[in-house]
């Protein structure tokens, strides 16, 4: 999922991060963010409505912008696409200046009625990786992968909160783990598929799924799953 930040929103979030650490993502490091970027607190709400919580989404996603650009520029070739996948999650965290700027924002969107945004932020990571590694699955699988690595990148983040090891090594042993994890998962989906004796009911759950589409660019801000009245005409 590509999101565009627009620049007055980016001026917001530069200027927001040095009092993130101090006073979380809340109403005071809003304050002070439009004080500092010379925006102007009547601009700053017209740019971003909910507030200091508009600027943490904002910060995710142009980590989010910084990792797909630094994946672009990094000499991949001759990886498995395993370690392709893990060195996207890593290129995701060195992305990041300040861990606390992170822990902050886990604890904004830990809050229940903060969750649902929180999902579709590490959702888009996820997708942002996938997109940049040139994924081009357009059924089922194009949800199932984002679902697995929202799981991984998810438990990578709060590990690598609380990792203390020189150079971060814990969490990169600990990214390795739980890439190999997926990549098991994935091929007992293989071994299943490949079965005779359960070709009956991969069959049916072929049938249940073949209808299943990703979504079109112009509806992905939609992820991870909103549901969406429409209009019939």
């Amino acid at each position: 999922m590509t999101v565009s930040v627009d620049q007055v929103t980016q001026h917001l979030v530069a200027a927001a991060v040095p009092h993130v650490p101090f006073d979380g993502w809340g109403i005071e490091t809003f304050k002070a963010a439009a004080s500092d970027s010379g925006i102007g607190l009547d601009a700053a709400r017209a740019a971003c409505p909910r507030g200091a919580t508009d600027l943490a989404i904002a910060y995710h996603q142009m980590g989010d912008a910084a990792m797909a650009e630094a994946l672009a520029e990094a000499d991949l070739a001759g990886m498995r696409f395993r370690d392709k996948v893990a060195e996207a999650v890593r290129l995701r965290l060195s992305v990041i200046d300040d861990k606390e700027v992170v822990r902050r924002g886990s604890t904004l969107f830990a809050l229940p009625h903060m969750a649902p945004d929180g999902a579709k932020l590490i959702w888009g990571t996820a997708d942002a990786i996938w997109t940049a590694l040139g994924d081009t699955s357009d059924d089922v699988n194009w949800y199932t992968k984002r679902a697995t690595l929202s799981a991984v990148y998810g438990s990578v983040v709060l590990f690598w909160l609380g990792d203390e090891t020189d150079g971060h090594h814990a969490t990169d042993a600990f990214i390795d783990r739980r890439i190999d994890n997926v990549m098991q998962f994935e091929r007992v989906k293989s071994a299943t598929r490949d079965n005779p004796a359960l070709r009956p009911l991969t069959t049916l759950m072929e049938r249940l799924t073949d209808g299943i589409k990703a979504p079109q660019t112009a509806t992905r801000d939609d992820l991870p799953g909103i549901w969406r009245t429409h209009k019939s005409s």
